[in-house]
């Protein structure tokens, strides 16, 4: 008999709205779920979840065969893209060329047309504050190619240390005064640098995550948005007495999932997610206009400030340096200052090609600058050549522009070889470091209270999870908390169990089972190796 093939994997297929209230005006009428679930070929449980969005699907006017219901989608959506499809057959009738970025200007203007001449409007600009948040690659320990250090770390053999990247998530809001802290992702989760310096990674001006290739995954930007884009977001509109409405503007990377709406916890549910149409991030994206570029200059900047203050002020040389003391902690620091110091104006200027209404006017004295030419206090070309000049560097504003250019280049094979050699490197450092501390005495902190306390901790989670609605992001929020916070009293755990054992296993080769006195041996009988009789007349090991 030949053996069956592997199931294949059945297309999901997603139940029209159009259904879905039919199913709910049925049941209303008292259709039993089985007999529904058995009409509209479901399960029970798909049912029970449609009667559940009865209250939300009430006097919803979808359009044919819709299956998804936007909570930004209004009438006005709908309005607005009749209108959009009458205007676009008008520019073809007349032979007009209209692109992407054309169409998305015209659609904007139609819809916040048609929402001024609405009595009450909860979807205006006003009252949604809009928020951007884009990714990018960064060499942090990497120079312009002509300085004496490039060409020398190009001649060393083995790994290549300004290959070394990390990406970061950069995010802001249109207005230009809420920075959101960026999502960092490294190669390495617990970097040897962080034990010397003691870093605790809960108090890191980023939010710290790793991975082999440093690259965002859904579930790293997940974290992001629940764990700093929320509450910053909630803590900022709280403080400016703004309602609780904000957009959060994305564009269609891998790193962003889809369905990013239904991983927002319950307490954030007021940010809703946009994408941006496919193949329009070089243009429309605000953070790709100058921001991540200007914050990358600033980089660059702190980072020659950095070198230059050790090389004036210690005995150490650049390539000393830049060889044993730059590293990921220093990397932080720098990256902190820079992203303090985009201004204002660049975040707020970054719109004017989504969203020009958006930008703030200039005075009238002041000249009309483009985007891509912004340079007052976020492009420090001159200041990075000077201070690259005081330390002997071969270094223009040429070199500078490449450098910010070559952060977003992809790592060639040979590149990729190196980065491995030095992961695997760090790696074998870290379980170093990691059995070092293992060994070392722990806290004086009872056995008993951290026993009590972590089951306080798992009847704390039980509870949660048996009783509140939203299990699967309670589950994950938990599961962070106790990795992040509650590892360490294990590990103390672990080791004290680990010791106990060792002791237990020495005690039991070298104790007799029984406590021995002199009568237990005749005067000529041996006594048992190890023992030594004492004054007392007792023997002890």
């Amino acid at each position: 008999m030949a053996p069956k093939k592997a199931a294949e994997k059945k297309k999901k297929v997603m139940i029209p709205i159009e259904a879905k209230q039919e199913i709910i005006n049925l049941h209303k009428k008292g259709t039993r779920v089985v007999d529904l679930a058995r009409k509209f070929q479901r399960s029970t449980s798909t049912i029970c979840t449609i009667l559940k969005q009865k209250d939300i699907l009430k006097g919803v006017k979808p359009a044919k065969d819709a299956t998804i219901i936007s909570q930004l989608r209004t009438s006005v959506h709908e309005e607005m893209e009749r209108l959009l499809l009458i205007w676009i057959k008008e520019k073809e009738l007349a032979g007009d060329t209209i692109t992407e970025a054309v169409i998305s200007e015209k659609a904007r203007a139609i819809f916040f047309d048609l929402k001024s001449n609405e009595p009450s409007s909860s979807g205006d600009p006003d009252e949604f504050k809009i928020f951007n948040c884009d990714e990018t690659g960064l060499f942090w320990k990497k120079m312009p190619r002509r300085t004496f250090i490039t060409a020398e770390e190009k001649s060393l053999p083995g790994h290549k240390p300004m290959k070394d990247r990390l990406t970061l998530a950069l995010c802001a809001n249109a207005s230009g005064d809420c920075k959101v802290k960026p999502l960092l992702v490294y190669h390495s989760e617990n970097p040897r640098a962080f034990k010397t310096h003691k870093i605790l990674k809960e108090r890191l001006h980023v939010l710290w995550r790793s991975n082999a290739r440093a690259w965002v995954t859904r579930q790293f930007f997940v974290d992001w948005v629940n764990l700093a884009f929320g509450p910053t977001v909630k803590e900022y509109l709280l403080a400016n007495e703004l309602p609780l409405q904000a957009l959060l503007l994305l564009d269609n990377a891998p790193g962003h999932p889809p369905a990013l709406q239904d991983d927002i916890l319950e307490e954030f549910q007021f940010v809703k997610v946009v994408f941006l149409p496919p193949n329009t991030t070089s243009i429309l994206q605000p953070m790709d206009q100058q921001v991540i570029a200007n914050f990358k200059k600033l980089y660059t900047k702190h980072l020659f400030r950095r070198c230059f203050d050790v090389t004036e002020n210690t005995n150490l040389t650049l390539r000393e340096f830049w060889k044993d003391h730059f590293n990921i902690v220093s990397c932080l620091n720098i990256i902190d200052l820079a992203w303090q110091e985009v201004s204002r104006r660049n975040l707020n200027s970054a719109w004017k090609k989504l969203w020009p209404a958006a930008v703030a006017p200039r005075d009238s004295a002041e000249p009309e600058v483009e985007t891509e030419d912004i340079t007052e206090n976020d492009t420090p070309l001159e200041e990075i050549v000077s201070l690259g000049k005081c330390m002997g560097l071969q270094v223009d504003e040429g070199d500078i522009n490449e450098l910010v250019e070559e952060h977003e280049e992809p790592l060639s094979t040979e590149d990729l070889k190196a980065l491995h050699e030095m992961q695997q490197m760090e790696m074998t450092q870290e379980m170093s470091s990691s059995e070092e501390e293992m060994q070392e005495p722990p806290k004086a902190i009872p056995t008993s209270e951290i026993k009590a306390m972590l089951a306080q901790w798992e009847n704390i989670v039980s509870f949660v999870e048996k009783h509140h609605p939203e299990k699967v992001a309670t589950s994950r929020s938990a599961a962070l908390f106790s990795d992040t916070s509650l590892t360490h009293f294990r590990n103390i755990l672990k080791s004290r169990q680990k010791q106990m054992s060792l002791d237990t296993f020495f005690t039991k080769r070298a104790a007799p089972t029984k406590k021995p006195t002199d009568q237990s041996y005749g005067m000529h009988s041996p006594k048992p190796p190890g023992l030594k009789q004492q004054s007392s007349g007792t023997l002890t090991v």
